[in-house]
């Protein structure tokens, strides 16, 4: 049984930083492209980033572009978000997502499995 459990979340100033952690079970974690992303109540889900099984390559939304980092580390089979800069508009829940394949399968969406998400607060 896969699963995605994400960490890491909480209440952060503005300007300040978080790292968000996804630890994943039951799958060959190299094999996937992972990512996060971020959906607020009554918001549509946004992409924020994802990184490719080799971490190789990485994408970005415009939105995050400069101030969050995707990484992997494959002999955990866990991927993180590094959040800087962050704003009051980060405010949300991020969710980790995995994608058999590459990264060009992952962005094209039809994700195989979520995680249960983290919720991130940054106060003003």
């Amino acid at each position: 049984q896969v699963q995605l459990e994400e960490s890491g979340g909480g209440l952060v100033q503005a300007g300040g930083s978080l790292r968000l952690s996804c630890a994943a079970s039951g799958l060959t974690f190299s094999n996937y492209a992972m990512g996060w992303f971020r959906q607020a109540p009554e918001k549509e889900r946004e992409f924020v980033a994802a990184i490719s099984g080799s971490a190789d390559t990485r994408y970005y939304a415009d939105s995050v572009k400069g101030r969050f980092t995707i990484s992997r580390d494959n002999a955990k089979n866990t991927v993180y978000l590094e959040m800087n800069s962050l704003k009051p508009g980060d405010t949300t829940v991020y969710f980790c997502a995995a994608k058999g394949g590459s990264i060009a399968t992952f962005l094209r969406g039809g994700l195989d499995y979520w995680g249960k998400g983290t919720l991130v607060t940054v106060s003003s």
